[in-house]
């Protein structure tokens, strides 16, 4: 069999899987990315750039489409260079929505195509309203709307597609949904796996399970990820636990959402904002999995906050290694954690409740082990990748073939 994957940040979601086919002699892969994709991966690669920006003063509400052609143009040209070369791919592995794959089935119309649909944007009831807490304007319906033009592109191109979560399926269309399986690509429950007796250097201390260390993670420091909540939690846990350190990893930068004029994150905002001994609040920016796994380890409360979005891979793999998750009480938590079972809900806005809950974590930490074991518990029995990976490949095997998929959704 030979697949093409296609990723602008290549491996991505994909990486799993590639480590999964890698062994197999009868398949050929290969990915196509953007040019400016530095990470390494073991197959061979085509990049494409597209060759300028949208154009200045464009109507707001079609920016996202013309960059989803611009990309899908750009893609275009590169993949008719791989088929003259190489031929056509039996099965193309997309991550839809932003515009290479615009394009795909007018190259290799007799390739399958497989879309992972990560999101469908909606202007009411959705991410955007929950954090504005306000209706969108009529502009914002325009410009919301028409940034699933990309999105129903490929469900019109699609053979098939996947969609990670429950609640991430729910948001397409109702026509889509019965075309779109529910897959997770899993954890690797036996990398995150709890260990006692960890010691780990985090900037000039060496914190252990029986330090008080609260933990946050996310790729960048903004609203989506309840990062000025969180913000204004540890402030205020600061000066009730003199000896709770707090570990930060990820970048300074907004990853989903409007950026700022700076181009970075909230964290110099909150600084100022809010008061912190420095001593004991550790900002790691982006570090390397066996610290993010080791750092769950001994992390006494694990605080992981979202607007109705995407679920961050991050909280499956801090649930895995048995860390206790103090989640906000939204959809795509919930769907992973019953509190009081795998973990513990809070307001998403309440920064009372989360400084109370937290505390008392840190103060009785004994009360919620069986909340830690029940987590892991949840992972390795509905998320491994020893599951999900060969029904993975199953559902690759079926639309490769053009059969209907056994795994609906």
């Amino acid at each position: 069999m030979k697949i093409l994957f296609s990723h602008n940040n290549f491996p991505g979601q994909f990486r799993r899987l590639v480590s999964y086919i890698e062994p197999m002699k009868d398949v050929e892969a290969m990915a196509v990315t953007l040019e400016t994709n530095k990470n390494k991966f073991p197959l061979p690669r085509a990049v494409f750039r597209p060759h300028r920006e949208p154009t200045d003063k464009i109507h707001p509400a079609v920016v996202t489409t013309e960059r989803a052609v611009l990309m899908g143009q750009a893609a275009y040209k590169t993949l008719m260079g791989v088929k003259e070369k190489l031929g056509s791919p039996d099965i193309i592995l997309s991550h839809s929505g932003w515009g290479a794959s615009l394009f795909f089935k007018d190259v290799f119309p007799d390739a399958k195509l497989l879309n992972y649909y990560e999101w469908y944007y909606h202007c009411h009831g959705g991410d955007g309203e929950f954090l504005s807490r306000r209706r969108y304007s009529a502009n914002d319906e325009l410009r919301i709307r028409m940034k699933n033009t990309p999105i129903l592109h490929d469900l019109a191109a699609q053979d098939w597609g996947q969609s990670p979560t429950q609640f991430q399926h729910s948001r397409f269309p109702e026509m889509f949904r019965k075309n779109i399986s529910v897959l997770h690509d899993g954890v690797d429950v036996d990398f995150f796996c709890p260990q006692k007796g960890i010691s780990l250097k985090v900037g000039d201390v060496t914190l252990t399970e029986h330090d008080e260390v609260v933990t946050y993670v996310a790729r960048g420091m903004e609203e989506y990820r309840g990062f000025p909540q969180f913000m204004h939690a540890i402030s205020k846990l600061q000066k009730r636990r003199p000896n709770m350190h707090v570990v930060i990893l990820g970048s300074d930068r907004v990853a989903y959402g409007n950026q700022l004029k700076d181009g970075k994150g909230l964290k110099e905002p909150m600084l100022k904002k809010y008061d912190f001994d420095m001593s004991r609040l550790h900002f790691m920016g982006v570090q390397p999995l066996p610290f993010f796994r080791d750092l769950m380890r001994i992390s006494s409360a694990h605080i992981y906050l979202t607007a109705p979005f995407v679920l961050s891979w991050s909280m499956l793999e801090a649930m895995s290694t048995g860390a206790l998750v103090i989640g906000s009480d939204t959809e795509p938590v919930r769907e992973l954690i019953t509190d009081g079972e795998q973990g513990i809900l809070v307001d998403f806005w309440d920064t009372d409740e989360l400084v109370d809950v937290t505390e008392r974590a840190l103060e009785n930490p004994l009360e919620y082990e069986q909340l830690r074991i029940q987590a892991r518990n949840r992972i390795v029995g509905r998320y491994s990748t020893k599951d999900l990976l060969p029904k993975y490949w199953r559902l690759i095997k079926d639309v490769a073939a053009g059969r209907t998929p056994k795994l609906r959704p």
